[in-house]
């Protein structure tokens, strides 16, 4: 495994697809509570839509009783909230598997912590009126193609995932048109998206053109065929729809294959999130997980955002290869798992993630 080797954008994401676009942060540079929004990753499943502003409206329908549609002024002039909530793609970190899994090679940088401005989705499904059935709203975006993973839809699909009504009638899920205090960039959904906060990434839709009430659990292809996981029921195997983010930490610093010096002072860093909680402890191992010191947060407690940590790290006086991880604790007491799960498949990458590097008296000893 090698890190960060593919070429990098002009904005310094490294490239993971060039069409569509699939574009990694480089995580070593974490040194921010927000992500820069020039730095934040781009996942897209299909080319970016390109919509008139003139013309674009976002349907609110299905079961609902008020049917109505909202251009983007009227969306802007509704009351609006800031919410700062981490963004993870469920495959973040694949290229850990082994063997090697199939979908992008996301390395660290498939995850980011941002400040989105919209309105609460709960505004507009009250507006609209709820059905005494529905149990599921669906989130439909422009962005449209076919699919490359089996099994294949016989024709072009919208991309579109649903959330159980009681997490979308939750104040902290939002209908965004600003990311970190600028209008979203068409690479980030522009001129809306959903957000959802605590939920892998692929739940906020982006270029969103309908929000849609249903009665019947959705069962679309990313609800299903992609971004879904095995699970037993009555003894029998089944699918169920990834939902809500995994605790999980990364190291920023030292990147993979680093050289440090020998004897010497060196601030381990990075970041630890979870989804329906809080991250509460965080602890670093420098000798492959036989032993575990804590570590201390440089961020305070913020629901739906990540925290940075450091660790100060005395390297060792041999030269040599060594493994650091991380790992972190959530406040209902959970750790983070020893190893990947495979009924994940290809998804929820959040053990703890060897980071190799290399004691050396080569090193500049300015780390």
């Amino acid at each position: 495994m090698t890190m960060s080797q593919l070429a990098s954008s002009s904005a310094g994401l490294i490239i993971r697809q060039k069409e569509p676009r699939n574009l990694e942060t480089p995580f070593e540079q974490l040194d921010s509570f927000l992500t820069p929004t020039e730095l934040f990753y781009i996942r897209s499943h299909f080319p970016a839509p390109t919509l008139d502003i003139a013309s674009y409206r976002l349907r609110i329908d299905g079961a609902v009783r008020k049917p109505f549609s909202l251009s983007l002024r009227e969306l802007r002039d509704m009351k609006s909230e800031r919410h700062v909530a981490v963004l993870e793609c469920a495959g973040n970190s694949r290229v850990f598997l082994v063997p090697q899994a199939r979908g992008a090679q996301w390395e660290l940088g498939a995850v980011g912590n941002a400040e989105w401005t919209g309105v609460p989705l709960a505004a507009l499904l009250e507006r609209a009126g709820l059905d005494e059935e529905v149990c599921e709203i669906v989130f439909e975006g422009a962005d449209r193609g076919t699919p490359t993973e089996e099994p294949i839809p016989p024709e072009p699909i919208s991309y579109a995932r649903s959330l159980p009504l009681d997490k979308a009638m939750r104040q902290e899920v939002l209908i965004a048109y600003q990311m970190n205090g600028r209008d979203l960039r068409p690479d980030h959904g522009y001129p809306v998206r959903a957000i959802v906060p605590g939920h892998y990434g692929m739940a906020s839709v982006k270029w969103l053109t309908q929000i849609r009430a249903e009665r019947e659990p959705f069962r679309g292809y990313w609800q299903t065929s992609d971004y879904a996981y095995w699970d037993q029921l009555d003894g029998m195997p089944i699918r169920r729809a990834l939902a809500k983010i995994e605790l999980k930490s990364e190291i920023a610093r030292p990147r993979v294959y680093e050289t440090v010096a020998p004897n010497h002072l060196y601030t381990v860093s990075g970041a630890a999130w979870t989804g329906e909680s809080e991250t509460t402890e965080i602890a670093v191992s420098t000798d492959g997980g036989h032993s575990w010191a804590a570590a201390r947060f440089v961020d305070p407690i913020h629901r739906y955002a990540w925290r940075r940590w450091e660790f100060d790290w005395l390297t060792p006086k041999k030269p040599g290869r060594y493994t650091l991880m991380a790992r972190a604790k959530d406040a209902s007491g959970r750790v983070q798992p020893e190893k990947h799960d495979p009924n994940n498949g290809s998804y929820v990458i959040n053990h703890p993630l060897p980071i190799e590097v290399f004691v050396d008296d080569s090193a500049s000893t300015s780390a």
